[in-house]
Order: C-alpha cells, then structure tokens, then sequence
C-alpha cells in the first residue's frame, strides 16, 4: 500500500456526483474490507466509487450493479477484486522522507540492534518495509545500510524484505527509476553514488541497492502469509494503516509485532499511533521522531535520551 495516496491527494477537493451515493458502492465496500481491511467510510466512498467508475470504464461494465456482479462472481471475482485494490492503493512518496528515522537508525538503534545480536552470534539484519508503494522508502532504507557498511554494520550483512498490495506499484518498484519529484529530497552524493542515468532526466537506482531487496506483493490482511514474514529486525508501515478500521489494524499489528525479533522496532509515520490499537510495544521517544519497541522478555531496553 501507498505511503501517501489517493485519497489523501483527493480529499480536500472531493467530486460532487450524486451516483457516487449508490449504494450499491456500499456493498463493494464491503468486499473491498473483506478482502484487505481497508475501510472506505460514507464521507470517503467517492474515492471508491471513482476507482470502481474507472474499471467499469475498462471491464465495460455499464453500472454499478454490473460490476458488483463482476466482482462478486466466482469466475471473475478474483482477477477483478484485484485490479480493482490496484486502483484504490495508487501511491505517492519520494526517496529520504523521514530524515529523523535515519537519524534515530544510526544513532541509537541500529547500535543497541548490534550489541544484542552479536551476543548471539547473529550478524545480520532483517528489515520489512510494509506498503513499500513504489519503492522509495525500501531503496532509501538499502542506500543508508550501504553507508553504514563500512561503519556500523562493518562485516555485517541485511535484506529487505518490501511489499505492497498494488501489483503496479510493485513492477515500478522492481524497475527502480525515479523522476525529479521523487528524488527531491535525495542529496547530489546519493544521487552520484547509487543511480545512473535513465530515460530523460530520470534516474534508475543501481544494482548494488537493488541486489538488497526482494519485493513482493503481500496482502496485510492475509493471515497465512503474514505468519511466514518471520524474524524481522524492523519493520516500517508508515501511511498505511490509516486506511484500516480499529479491528483490521489490530490484527496486522498483532503480526507484526509476532514476526519481529526481541529487541526489535516498529515505525509508523509520524502522525499514525498504536493508540487504542496494542500495549504490547512500548513507545520510545527520539529526537524528532518515535518508534515502538518490541521490548526483550524481562528487560527494560536501553535507556532512551
């Protein structure tokens, strides 16, 4: 799923169209919930009833009703449940967003995460990027472990593991080319060190990043796939639960919080919250940002600044 969406590029100025109060996009709702836990409420139905108005346009599904039937038949419902969440998750981010995340990474977690694991002999990290959209923040998270290659993480190695719900944004992803919007937080030394040049003024992220990561779409929703991302040191979700009602957030946290080693940190963007959600992580305040802490059975963690 998306760091910025739709829907938020939408919201302040929503279309008025009175068919988007049909109620049969009410009933799509509810398979779209279903499906994946994102939960569309009745003051956002117009950005679902504008992703369903865009495949009836392609699957030449004349109505509304037409097209729930399209999506709710065995012969189809599959294939076109899945287009249709291809339309809803279309994503927005850039490379480096979240400068305090690093910040927090190299000065007091990737440390702590080290000393740990090097008790037990391990000297490898596993990193989840959760609703990886298009890639930026799996490749930004890959340049800054590469940096620390010859510092912090000398003789160690990581993987990323990134996924999304959108099938597009994952081939975009793979494909690793960016453009001046997305690039604009990205440094000149970045930019020398770890592109090369591509069509126009876009440039395509090179091998040595991308030999890090393995994407891969991945339901949040589906709790047996969800039970097989196991061992993560970090996971970042960041944008993506926002979409999610209280019960579907509750069960997603509940995995990751089961498939991250102890010690182990979760992060979320930096107006999302496990408020009324879990109590089972404990909240670590750093500068300019906070994360979650999946604490070591019987330890109080290393003390916070």
């Amino acid at each position: 799923m998306a760091a910025e969406t739709q829907a938020q590029s939408l919201a302040a100025n929503p279309p008025k169209d009175a068919d988007d109060r049909d109620p049969v996009y009410l009933k799509i709702r509810d398979l779209v919930y279903q499906a994946c836990g994102i939960y569309h409420s009745e003051e956002k139905i117009y950005l679902l009833a504008g992703a369903c108005k865009r495949r009836m346009a392609l699957s030449r599904a004349k109505e509304s009703r037409q097209y729930l039937d399209l999506i709710s038949s065995p012969s189809t419902r599959v294939l076109e449940l899945r287009e249709l969440l291809n339309e809803i998750t279309i994503g927005e981010t850039c490379l480096f967003r979240s400068t305090p995340q690093l910040t927090a990474l190299q000065n007091v977690i990737l440390p702590e995460l080290i000393a740990t694991r090097s008790k037990i002999g391990l000297r490898k990290l596993r990193i989840w990027s959760a609703g990886c959209s298009t890639g930026e923040e799996p490749y930004t998270l890959s340049m800054f472990l590469l940096e620390q290659s010859e510092k912090l993480l000398k003789g160690w190695t990581f993987e990323i593991s990134a996924t999304d719900l959108n099938d597009r944004s994952i081939e975009t992803a793979k494909a690793g080319v960016y453009g001046t919007y997305a690039l604009r937080n990205t440094t000149d030394l970045y930019r020398r060190k770890y592109f090369m040049p591509s069509d126009g003024d876009k440039l395509q992220v090179k091998d040595e990043v991308r030999s890090r990561i393995t994407f891969s779409r991945l339901n949040l929703s589906d709790d047996t796939k969800m039970l097989f991302m196991k061992g993560i040191d970090l996971v970042f979700c960041c944008n993506v639960l926002i979409y999610f009602d209280i019960p579907s957030k509750k069960r997603v946290v509940q995995h990751f919080f089961s498939n991250l080693q102890a010690p182990g940190y979760f992060f979320l963007g930096h107006a999302e919250s496990l408020y009324q959600i879990t109590d089972q992580f404990r909240l670590v305040h750093l500068p300019g940002t906070t994360t979650y802490l999946k604490a070591a059975p019987g330890s109080e963690g290393t003390p916070r600044p």
